[in-house]
């Protein structure tokens, strides 16, 4: 069974909803989610917000986080996944922010760096990836893939 068939199905079996909030994965989780039957079961909106004002608008994420950790950080991560399950009004709420490159990354945070934020019932674990400079669409799907993957993870051990 393809990843995104068994999450709709926990999520469903548990009778939560998920609503993303995605920057450099531009809404590649959500429309993996929905490429999966009932999966309007699970799914009411996800955000792109890809702007850092769009973040603090929509979100709830502090202009002070971004300011002293940077957008890409866990803390932002985790204030996104927070800010929209709660905008939303659902279970679970997942946060990604990254570098997906060609360019923009720095010595501290390189291309392929991606903060990860998933909060379940208002408990949030986070994550940082290193995907390294393998390309745009590729840090994209690696991203989306780690969601997916540890998504599971986390519901199955809740």
């Amino acid at each position: 069974m393809p990843v995104e068939n068994n999450l709709v199905e926990i999520l469903i079996n548990k009778g939560y909803r998920i609503a993303f909030a995605e920057s450099c994965t531009a809404g590649l989780c959500a429309s993996t989610l929905v490429n999966v039957p009932d999966a309007s079961k699970v799914l009411d909106v996800s955000f792109v917000t890809y702007a850092n004002e769009a973040k603090i608008r929509y979100l709830g994420v502090l202009p002070e986080s971004i300011e002293k950790y940077g957008v890409v950080s866990e803390t932002v991560a985790r204030e996104m996944a927070l800010g929209v399950a709660k905008t939303a009004g659902c279970e679970v709420g997942v946060g990604v922010s990254g570098i997906a490159g060609p360019s923009g990354g720095t010595e501290e945070k390189p291309v392929g760096t991606v903060c990860f934020g998933f909060s379940v019932n208002g408990e949030c674990k986070n994550f940082t990836k290193h995907f390294g400079n393998i390309g745009r669409q590729q840090v994209r799907n690696a991203s989306k893939d780690f969601v997916f993957k540890t998504l599971i993870e986390i519901l199955n051990n809740t």
